[in-house]
């Protein structure tokens, strides 16, 4: 069993114990990860590189962070779990599509989409 399985059963048994698995539909979890990954972009707003260097190195800022990490991933595996997707799978798949989307030789040391590079 790898990680990623240890951390859906341990979040199941939680949710189930609390009888949330209610409340856990596609859209709802959907807004949940959202949410969550707005949290965690709301802790970066306005701050300028010299900030964001400071809370990367702050112990209470670096918690802060930590949670939000901690409640993203939290909605992530629910979401998956609960919609029978192998996220293990789903990143495999993705990575193998980007590799394509994005071949070395074409994209290395550029930050462009996919589709504003030259054919």
């Amino acid at each position: 069993m790898d990680k990623i399985d240890e951390l859906t059963a341990y979040i199941a048994k939680f949710c189930q114990d609390r009888d949330w698995d209610q409340f856990h539909n596609p859209k709802d979890l959907a807004i949940g990860l959202s949410t969550e990954s707005n949290e965690l972009l709301d802790l970066f707003r306005f701050k300028t590189s010299e900030q964001m260097a400071e809370m990367m190195s702050d112990k209470i800022k670096r918690k802060e962070i930590a949670n939000e990490l901690g409640d993203i991933f939290f909605f992530l595996i629910r979401f998956a779990q609960r919609n029978h997707f192998d996220l293990t799978q789903c990143v495999k798949d993705k990575m193998a599509y980007n590799e394509k989307r994005y071949a070395v030789e074409k994209v290395k040391g550029k930050n462009l989409k996919y589709n504003e590079y030259d054919e």
